[in-house]
């Protein structure tokens, strides 16, 4: 065994072991609140949830909880607005309709992978992030900091996003995988996360990895910042899959916002518009010409009506 393949194993036989370590972490304010520091109502609720806890799965299921209630509350308008005739002009697919049985099935796929695949990813986090740096201590940063880092994420995720789901329109990678997101030609709310476990694990990598790599070559990034980030991109998600384009819709008044129209003609047309969030990588690789011509003549006739 040549010196560089050991030295290799030596380092990761260390952080496995440090992995390990912070997974047994048990919670303690003592050490996380500074001397002489008066923490906020919030940082006392928030620390208190640890104190005397395993910290990793206090986390997970903290982030668990988040992501459920941002994710099926962030729906919950778009589901009313289902159910409601006054609504159909505003729908993309207006001849599309989500029966209960496909609805359902929905559903019990996306509980599933919620709880075996995405739940172990959050219990697993804390201690990765602690092993880069993060920040898990008081003060909480300011909001000014948060909301410079989450622009960041997105703009990281759209890119990783971007390149991940053209790779998942090749070949096998298509018929094994991601087909099973396109089952929906009209997709709504909910559908955002109704994907192969490979493509839930692959393309998650772009929400975890992004907060993981801006605090190692960056700059420090808190822990309550990466659930802000999370119920961010929650939203986002829901918002490009629900099927409808409001007047006020971000993507009206922010023009480099996807926004659902973008992600909808994906649906419907198996091409293109690849990117997450934002429209200006499928504008500058071409992969949005279609889409272009297709919203263009959509929108002459939306308004003619």
């Amino acid at each position: 065994m040549s010196n560089n393949t050991s030295t290799a194993m030596e380092a990761a036989k260390v952080l496995l072991q440090q992995f390990v370590t912070e997974m047994k972490t048990i919670g303690n304010q003592d050490r996380l609140i500074p001397a002489g520091y008066t923490p906020t109502w919030a940082e006392r609720t928030w620390f208190s949830l640890f104190q005397g806890q395993n910290e990793a799965i206090v986390f997970g299921i903290i982030s668990f909880i988040i992501h459920q209630a941002f994710y099926y509350g962030r729906y919950l308008p778009y589901c009313i607005f289902d159910r409601m005739p006054s609504m159909v002009k505003y729908k993309l697919q207006p001849d599309k309709h989500i029966t209960d049985a496909q609805w359902w099935k929905c559903v019990n796929s996306l509980l599933a992978s919620q709880i075996f695949v995405q739940l172990p990813m959050m219990m697993f986090f804390l201690p990765a992030a602690k092993m880069v740096g993060f920040d898990c201590a008081a003060p909480f940063p300011e909001w000014q900091r948060v909301v410079f880092q989450v622009c960041v994420f997105f703009i990281f995720e759209d890119f990783y996003h971007y390149w991940a789901h053209r790779l998942f329109h090749y070949g096998v990678f298509y018929k094994r995988i991601h087909k099973v997101h396109h089952e929906h030609t009209a997709p709504f709310g909910i559908a955002a996360e109704y994907a192969h476990p490979i493509e839930t694990a692959v393309l998650g990598q772009g929400t975890i990895a992004g907060p993981l790599l801006f605090n190692f070559f960056i700059e420090q990034v808190h822990i309550t910042t990466m659930l802000i980030w999370i119920a961010a991109r929650l939203c986002q998600t829901v918002e490009a899959h629900c099927g409808y384009d409001f007047p006020w819709s971000m993507s009206h008044w922010l023009p480099f916002w996807a926004g659902a129209s973008h992600h909808d003609y994906h649906h419907m047309a198996f091409v293109d518009n690849f990117a997450s969030t934002f429209r200006w990588w499928d504008s500058l690789f071409g992969t949005d010409r279609r889409y272009q011509a297709y919203e263009a003549q959509r929108t002459r006739k939306v308004k003619a009506e």
